[in-house]
């Protein structure tokens, strides 16, 4: 499918491209197949290409003289987008413990919600979530696919100082704080897994159309491999996404 884009000029060396303003499956898969035949075509000048839920932004080495110019190349690769270009999606397996001692706020989500603390974790642990994008925080992911049972409203009072390593939920979302910070999600859990790492080649090991599925694990297991993450002998191995 063929979208209606706007391209807009942010600045001058930069254009945002928008899709519609939907969060679904569909558009997501249009926007990596255009990042990559952007990277495919080698484009002048493009620096980095940053994807969110229903945009792309072309960041340019050097400013540009002409908006206009930079704008017709892109849609000309655009048109050219016939047969969608795959990328190498991967399921990732996240543990993550949902004892008390981490799950903050995972009594009054239960409250809230009427539903077990048991029903909770399963409702957060069946479901399989998609990455939109990254951002907010480095490593910090966009996830959709919360089951709505678990929608739940930010807390009216940030937490001035949320832990490395948090799961939360707030609105329709889910997500894992890669460093320690202000947030105002739910903390329902904590995964001792790093999802930033500035001394990597990819400080990020997940990326935009990659899905993630939360495994619950007790908290000497939460122990054991945050012991094995520090020693470097604990590596997070993916599966193929078809």
């Amino acid at each position: 499918m063929i979208y209606r884009l706007k391209y807009k000029p942010f600045g001058n060396q930069a254009i945002l491209i928008e899709w519609p303003s939907e969060i679904n499956d569909l558009i997501l898969e249009d926007i990596i197949n255009f990042e990559l035949k952007i990277k495919a075509d080698k484009i002048n000048l493009i620096e980095d290409i940053i994807i969110g839920y229903n945009s792309l932004t072309i960041k340019y080495s050097v400013a540009f003289n002409s908006f206009q110019h930079k704008k017709e190349l892109l849609q000309n690769s655009y048109s050219k987008l016939n047969i969608p270009l795959k990328s190498k999606a991967l399921i990732w397996h996240i543990p993550v413990c949902y004892n008390k001692d981490y799950g903050l706020d995972l009594q009054n989500v239960s409250k809230e919600k009427n539903i077990t603390i048991n029903q909770v974790i399963n409702l957060h642990t069946t479901a399989i979530y998609k990455v939109y994008f990254i951002g907010f925080l480095p490593g910090f992911l966009y996830l959709g696919g919360l089951d709505t049972k678990l929608h739940i409203n930010r807390k009216k009072t940030p937490r001035i100082n949320v832990a490395k390593g948090s799961v939360g939920i707030g609105g329709s979302q889910t997500g894992i704080y890669p460093s320690d910070s202000a947030g105002g999600w739910n903390i329902i859990g904590k995964t001792p897994i790093s999802f930033f790492n500035v001394l990597q080649l990819n400080p990020c090991f997940a990326k935009a159309g990659d899905t993630i599925k939360f495994v619950s694990i007790s908290k000497p297991e939460f122990l054991k491999i945050e012991a094995k993450i520090a020693q470097g002998l604990y590596t997070l191995k993916p599966e193929n996404n078809g």
